[in-house]
């Protein structure tokens, strides 16, 4: 005969015991919305990158085929001001998390169209740096983190294969000077380079595809 106590102890057993099993499953992710990433591409972000992301301004990246993660990353950290830039901060600010997926998965479904490297003279030096890197500086092979295409590695590195070399340049020189601060791997590769050998490696990257 039980007492209780142990009977008190078995019902609560059995009573958790028969909660259903999806108490403390993980929730699913939350779907994005093309249509609506699309509409902010259109209203929010074509004045700089385009409608669609593709090839608008040197000065900008280009969007289309970039890994999502990559761009909601990036666009979280504008908002928190973890990257500075006033113009994409003051963007970011607004959006939400369901925004800044939505926008993110909607340039990830686009083809990124080639590029073309404008300076040959120093392709074989970019070329160099981008698959062997600099060995008396300890500068990395690009390849190995963004894959011998530029492709990257999704929620990892960025595609840079078909990039604006000015917008490469650009950044290269600010995780080197300490205006970029949001890639510890970054700042110090670039911190071993001088302004040819980034100017090189950026017109190559700009061809690749």
């Amino acid at each position: 005969m039980k007492t209780p106590v142990a009977f008190a102890t078995f019902a609560l057993l059995a009573a958790t015991l028969a909660l259903p099993v999806f108490a403390n499953e993980p929730a699913a992710p939350a779907k994005v919305d093309l249509a609506k990433g699309q509409e902010l591409s259109t209203n929010v972000c074509a004045a700089c990158h385009t409608a669609d992301g593709s090839r608008g301004s040197p000065a900008n990246p280009i969007l289309q085929g970039q890994h999502p993660e990559y761009i909601a990353k990036q666009l979280t950290e504008f908002k928190a001001g973890k990257r500075v830039n006033p113009i994409m901060q003051g963007m970011a600010a607004p959006l939400s998390e369901a925004d800044i997926k939505n926008v993110a998965a909607f340039y990830g479904t686009k083809q990124a169209k080639p590029g073309f490297a404008k300076h040959k003279d120093t392709v074989a030096l970019g070329e160099k740096i981008y698959r062997g890197g600099i060995a008396d500086k300890q500068v990395p092979a690009c390849a190995g983190c963004h894959s011998p295409t530029g492709a990257g590695i999704p929620a990892q590195y960025p595609r840079i294969g078909g990039q604006h070399a000015d917008y490469l340049d650009a950044q290269m020189k600010a995780f080197r000077d300490h205006k970029r601060t949001n890639s510890v791997p970054m700042q110090a590769i670039a911190a071993r380079m001088n302004n040819e050998e980034i100017a090189a490696v950026a017109d190559y990257i700009a061809g690749l595809r």
